[in-house]
């Protein structure tokens, strides 16, 4: 197809694909000849997770570059995946070295987790870092009731993330899922805070 198609299909502007062209985002197209070039199915899906990149996740242009080139130098999945969870999520921060904290650890231990170092890691614990320092306990079955109820729902994010045959559905599927479903667990989280409230202190004596 060329690039009016391409533009007709996918309802972005001719100039908006002509700069994820030159910005790296998009693969050039099969020249055709000096000045017209031909495009795919490849080139829509593409596209389409730059706009759900930019509209829905609000990613920046080098943001989305830095996960796309990932997958475009055929890196491992969960190296891509945990790209995307580190930008969606904005987990890394550049502070040196993170110490682990007990009740980091003892979540671990909890769910039986992988023992190992990530961005998400350190972002709990520069959080229970920050908890602590504020005098904020963090009692066991606490871990355990947020913990528990957070690993059932990863599971099932990452049953669907699994379920995409490419590393690019792979991202449209993890970023927006990401994104989407930690505000829909906030917003539950939310709504039962303030049922529990209202059953407990706006009942009639």
């Amino acid at each position: 197809m060329q690039l009016k198609e391409l533009s007709e299909r996918t309802g972005i502007t001719p100039a908006s694909i002509k700069y994820y062209l030159r910005e790296g985002l998009l693969p050039p197209g099969e020249a055709v000849h000096a000045t017209r070039a031909s495009y795919t199915e490849r080139h829509i899906k593409r596209l389409q997770i730059i706009q759900a990149l930019r509209h829905i996740v609000h990613l920046n242009i080098e943001q989305i570059r830095g996960i796309l080139a990932m997958a475009d130098d055929g890196a491992p999945r969960l190296a891509v995946l945990a790209q995307v969870q580190r930008v969606v999520l904005d987990l890394a921060v550049d502070d040196g070295d993170v110490t682990r904290t007990r009740a980091g650890d003892a979540v671990v231990r909890l769910r039986n987790w992988p023992d190992a170092d990530s961005d998400a890691r350190d972002a709990l614990n520069r959080h229970i870092a920050v908890m602590e320092s504020l005098g904020i306990t963090l009692p066991m079955d606490l871990l355990d009731a947020y913990s528990r109820a957070v690993d059932g729902v990863a599971g099932f994010d990452l049953d669907l993330t699994a379920a995409s045959t490419s590393t690019d559905d792979a991202i449209l599927t993890a970023a927006v899922g990401m994104h989407m479903h930690s505000q829909l667990m906030l917003k539950m989280l939310a709504l039962a805070q303030a049922s529990h409230a209202i059953r407990r202190f706006d009942s009639p004596t």
